[in-house]
């Protein structure tokens, strides 16, 4: 099989901000394939802990990492444990933290994942397909308003309400193709649509699969919590509902504790024209920086 294609998002910006030339112990919350970490160790991380929640691919990171030996390690875990990580580790503070959050090019890319409405396959959508209940599980079995709602707040669809009535009314549904064709008879439509009418449902229902809101806001001031003085927090987001806790959540911070947390940038870092031309997933990234001021 080919190996997946891994194009690490704001990938100049993400150095710049963590400046990984002056050494020291980062931490990669959302390895993936290991883009970000890789560039992370030849500008001069002396050491990365790269986590992920998806076993798949850890194992590819492992095996594209293996030169960087014991400068890297690769731990099994979802990023909003990186306390219990570090702990584990008798790390108390780290000179860096990357989070960059949503789904990988391997997961929508690989099929049988459940990720992408572009092949027809079976709907699971997990992140760590070894725990919790798949997308299908969520749709064949939540309630109508249950359903309605999920879809209304992770998805920010108008027409919620028709797409949960129509979902419930074509139980079961088993396929990526079944559940998007049901949402494309169930969203009206005029003329020339800028994204397939299927895609909000399907953002919707990939957050709730994964709880990717939950718990957000305390890895934001988790990860604030264990960087040394002068060390950096890094995180990329893809849609607005994860943006806005980041943003949040580091103001927050950055009003409560002056002396230990401030942010640094005021707006986010966005991908150039470049980048989104030859990476087109790259359009909605959005990188917001902190860091501990150093004393003095």
């Amino acid at each position: 099989m080919d190996e997946p294609i891994h194009v690490p998002v704001l990938l100049s910006e993400v150095l710049g901000a963590l400046e990984p030339q002056r050494g020291g112990l980062f931490v990669d919350c959302t390895l993936g394939l290991g883009g970000h970490t890789g560039a992370l160790l030849e500008a001069g991380a002396t050491r990365v802990i790269g986590l992920d929640r998806d076993r798949s691919a850890l194992g590819v990171a492992a095996t594209r990492l293996a030169a960087f030996g014991e400068r890297v390690e690769f731990v099994h875990a979802d990023y909003r444990q990186l306390p219990a990580v570090l702990d584990a580790r008798g790390v108390e503070r780290v000179q860096g933290v990357l989070a960059d959050l949503g789904v990988s090019s391997m997961q929508f890319d690989t099929q049988g994942r459940g990720f992408s409405f572009r092949r027809d396959e079976p709907l699971d959508m997990r992140m760590d397909q070894s725990a919790g209940p798949t997308a299908a599980d969520l749709v064949n079995h939540a309630g109508e308003e249950e359903l309605a709602n999920a879809i209304y707040q992770f998805g920010e669809e108008r027409f919620s309400r028709r797409i949960s009535r129509a979902l419930v009314a074509a139980r079961p549904i088993t396929t990526t193709g079944e559940l998007a064709a049901v949402v494309r008879r169930a969203v009206p439509t005029k003329g020339w649509q800028r994204i397939d009418p299927a895609t909000r449902t399907f953002q919707a229902l990939r957050i709730w699969v994964n709880g990717e809101l939950d718990g957000l806001d305390r890895f934001v001031s988790d990860a604030a919590d264990r960087l040394e003085p002068g060390g950096r927090l890094a995180v990329i987001t893809f849609h607005s509902l994860e943006d806005r806790v980041v943003k949040h959540t580091m103001r927050g911070l950055a009003a409560d504790a002056p002396g230990a947390f401030r942010v640094l940038t005021k707006k986010p870092i966005v991908p150039r024209e470049e980048e989104i031309a030859a990476n087109h997933r790259a359009r909605s990234a959005k990188l917001r920086v902190g860091e501990h001021p150093a004393a003095g």
